[in-house]
């Protein structure tokens, strides 16, 4: 028996799905760490007389160069960082705010359920454009700035995942025992229902990184983003469009990078909502 749940376990990694996003993910994140490494003249040197250098033709420049003789594959590398670290702090800021708004709203209900609740309708009626535009417009833009946008637009996701399982946690026997022996609330909010409901919230990060590298991109390619001096993969992409006929690898590989990138998180987040849910994971 041990041996057949053993071969189970490793067949999970062995699967198709997790092989390819984690190869992805990992690869361009350990490129991300080792930028400096890997480019250590730095990402915004000038070399006018190498401009718009196509790509595999200069091995100096592998990828080519910019409208401003700046190599693209160390730029895009250099964008990775801002792009993954909007997503894995915003997300993870979402998570903090959205977890804890779920689990005391679906616990303790009444009054604050309704008012979180309704807010957070509200809020989800609110196009994201819309929200993005108004926010930035009151405190403005940068990387900070965008960080607490998607902060602020997301957390409800993850506050309605919260609270709709803590209310049919909330009857089950163990917390019921647990308040009968007078454990208090915040212990049985964090120890007791937090640990059950960690896995579907994982699977909602890990898809909500790719989203948010996605968001990150598109609001730096309008102008509404990260500042344009710091290399960023939308930023790279609104500098490439006016010479996507001349010059369409300063566009096209900060898109590969972001295409490679959502699609190894998002298969990463396929696999882990398959081995943690166990109703929903088909046999093989």
């Amino acid at each position: 028996m041990s041996s057949k749940a053993s071969s189970t376990r490793f067949a999970r990694f062995r699967n198709l799905e997790f092989i390819l996003g984690a190869l992805l993910t990992g690869g361009i994140c350990l490129a991300v760490l080792f930028s400096g490494v890997l480019f250590p003249g730095g990402v915004d040197k000038i070399d006018l007389m190498a401009r718009l250098t196509p790509p595999f033709v200069n091995w100096a420049h592998p990828l080519g160069t910019d409208p401003l003789g700046r190599d693209v594959l160390a730029r895009v590398v250099a964008g990775g960082k801002i792009s993954l670290l909007v997503g894995l702090t915003s997300v993870a800021g979402a998570v903090v705010v959205g977890v804890v708004m779920g689990l005391v709203s679906g616990y303790y209900r009444g009054f604050w359920d309704m008012i979180v609740m309704r807010f957070a309708d509200v809020q989800l009626a609110l196009p994201f454009i819309l929200l993005a535009i108004t926010f930035i417009a009151i405190v403005g833009g940068g990387l900070g700035n965008t960080i607490i946008l998607l902060i602020v637009s997301q957390w409800v996701q993850y506050a309605r995942l919260v609270r709709g399982s803590v209310l049919s946690l909330r009857e089950r026997e163990f917390i019921q025992s647990a308040r009968a022996i007078g454990v208090r609330d915040y212990r049985i909010l964090f120890q007791h229902l937090l640990p059950n409901l960690i896995g579907p919230v994982i699977v909602l990060m890990t898809l909500n990184v790719a989203n948010n590298i996605l968001l990150e991109s598109s609001l730096t390619f309008l102008g509404l983003g990260v500042d344009p001096l710091i290399p960023s993969w939308g930023g790279m992409l609104a500098d490439g469009r006016t010479y996507l006929q001349n010059a369409w690898w300063v566009s096209v590989f900060p898109g590969l990078a972001i295409l490679l990138t959502v699609l190894g998180l998002n298969l990463l987040g396929d696999w882990l909502r398959d081995s943690l849910d166990p109703t929903g994971r088909t046999s093989r």
